[in-house]
């Protein structure tokens, strides 16, 4: 797009404006767009008053959930650095409220946060996936703060002299960072997260999901703030592509005005996610995006309930669905879920090969949005033949309101 394109499409983000505020005025059904503090919080004032109940929460991970299935990676933190260049692009494009669809692991957590959904999914192949996301869970239960959480998280006891609760993500970090951790106190905590899990949550743990909690769990109280993405794990041994950032690197990432906005970076965003969770509101679920029970079974809940599709992080998911042949399958899957026009796919291409146009030197993913409608349209006019094609074609990048396809 050249210069006179660009002014062009600025001016017409700003022209959209009344547009916005009038699509405010319409019914809940629709995401929710930019508001002020003061309105926000009476709309969750309102939906926040009635919390799924346990039961029912452990009813639709099981009834949606799929078969164990296998991914090369661990997972155990974000690989994304550039993840927070995106945010006040969502925010500029009205995404906020209705419901958010993720996959992998906390990452998705900041994107509650800055998104605000009344209710979110998390969908990954990987049943270890699901058990580490209902740990978290359990964290969060039973830490009122964020240095709390990363207490729990890596199995070191806070002492007399540890950060103030409103201590900066920096601090936090460096605190965790030289802290030890201790033995009684992962072990302590294993079991009371198995408790919570099995009791609060009324989620049964299989002998299989125990071993996958524990292996999770003393993971990160051996790697502490080392641990990192890695292209490996129990089932596919090794690291081919090198080293990934660690997760202290993850949390101390800026936005593009050189803020933090990790969800620990704030004790809002932390509150907020922690609230969700106690609410039974972020149901993580076992599922393939090309398979035929877990998106569809996202997609009735969340047309049955009234929601509308906010966000749906897809990482880079989209790339292994072209390269296994099922890209269709998945496409067919987002046409089930109930969106409108403000809806957003958010991405992460990884520019191993060749780089994206909109990519950030320093930053081996580019994070990039794309109108849900939008890719419901080309797919149908068959604009996507390849992944390559699908991320250069109607992308939304974070310094830019609309790239075409060249």
């Amino acid at each position: 797009m050249n210069l006179q394109g660009r002014s062009a499409s600025r001016g017409l983000l700003r022209l959209s404006v009344p547009l916005l505020l009038l699509i405010l005025t319409l019914p809940v059904i629709f995401a929710v767009g930019p508001a002020t503090q003061a309105s926000h919080k009476i709309q969750t004032q309102h939906w926040r008053s009635t919390p799924i109940p346990a039961e029912e929460f452990s009813r639709i991970i099981n009834d949606m959930s799929e078969d164990d299935g296998f991914f090369r990676s661990d997972n155990f933190v974000s690989n994304e650095t550039a993840y927070l260049y995106v945010v006040d692009k969502l925010r500029e494009l009205g995404c906020s409220g209705g419901a958010y669809v993720g996959v992998g692991p906390e990452q998705n957590f900041t994107y509650i946060a800055k998104i605000r959904p009344q209710i979110a999914f998390i969908v990954d192949i990987r049943r270890q996936a699901i058990i580490q996301h209902l740990m978290y869970k359990a964290l969060f239960h039973l830490s009122r703060t964020r240095a709390e959480f990363l207490s729990y998280l890596f199995s070191k006891p806070l002492e007399k002299d540890g950060p103030l609760p409103d201590g900066s993500i920096a601090q936090l970090v460096d605190y965790f960072w030289s802290a030890p951790a201790d033995a009684k106190t992962f072990e302590r905590n294993l079991s009371q997260i198995e408790q919570i899990i099995e009791q609060q949550f009324k989620f049964p743990l299989s002998d299989h999901d125990r071993e996958s909690l524990e292996y999770v769990y003393t993971s990160f109280k051996d790697q502490n703030l080392e641990i990192q993405y890695r292209s490996g794990g129990v089932n596919f041994p090794g690291n081919p592509w090198g080293d990934f950032p660690p997760f202290r690197e993850i949390l101390l990432e800026k936005d593009l005005n050189g803020k933090y906005g990790n969800f620990l970076a704030s004790r809002e965003d932390y509150t907020f996610v922690r609230d969700l969770q106690e609410e039974n509101r972020i149901i993580p679920v076992v599922g393939d995006f090309s398979g035929t029970k877990a998106l569809a079974g996202v997609a009735d809940y969340l047309k049955r309930s009234g929601y509308t599709v906010s966000a749906f992080y897809t990482s880079n998911v989209e790339q292994y669905l072209f390269a296994n042949g099922v890209f269709g399958m998945f496409a067919k899957n987002v046409k089930k879920l109930p969106v409108d026009e403000k809806s957003l796919f958010i991405r992460a291409f990884p520019n191993t090969q060749e780089p994206h146009p909109a990519s950030v030197m320093g930053h081996r993913l580019t994070t990039l949005l794309e109108k849900i409608p939008v890719f419901v349209r080309d797919f149908d006019l068959g604009l996507y033949q390849d992944y390559w094609e699908l991320v250069t074609t109607h992308y939304i990048s974070a310094d830019e309101p609309l790239v075409m396809k060249r």
